[in-house]
């Protein structure tokens, strides 16, 4: 079975940085994309950034400017580096892949338990 594990939340203050890391491990044959997701308190959960198998990226607006993602392919990891950090970005940020796996060649979506990124003077 495929895994994605985070790492790299805390405390930060304003207009710090984090950089936050998923590694994906299992049966993998190939990765189509993957992704931040984050979800505050009373609000829905909505796309950070994401980056395709080509390196093609998106951003959502709020982030755009201040987070770059990135993926290093040969260990199936992809990071997160926020910068100019606010306190509206609190929340818990989930990794998310787009995975097919090799035994199964089942395609299937991904999520990571979740890490908590707290943002606050």
């Amino acid at each position: 079975q495929v895994q994605l594990v985070e790492s790299g939340g805390g405390l930060v203050q304003p207009g710090g940085s984090l950089r936050l890391s998923c590694a994906a491990s299992g049966s993998i044959s190939s990765i189509n994309f993957m992704g931040w997701y984050r979800q505050a308190p009373g609000k829905e959960r909505e796309l950070v950034a994401r980056i395709t198998s080509g390196g093609i990226t998106n951003y959502g607006d709020s982030v755009k400017g201040r987070f770059t993602i990135s993926r290093d392919n040969a260990k199936n990891t992809v990071y997160l580096q926020m910068n100019s950090l606010k306190p509206e970005d609190t929340a818990v940020y989930y990794c998310n892949g787009i995975i097919t796996n090799k035994e199964s060649v089942v395609t299937a979506n991904y999520w990571g338990r979740g890490t908590q990124v707290t943002v606050s003077s």
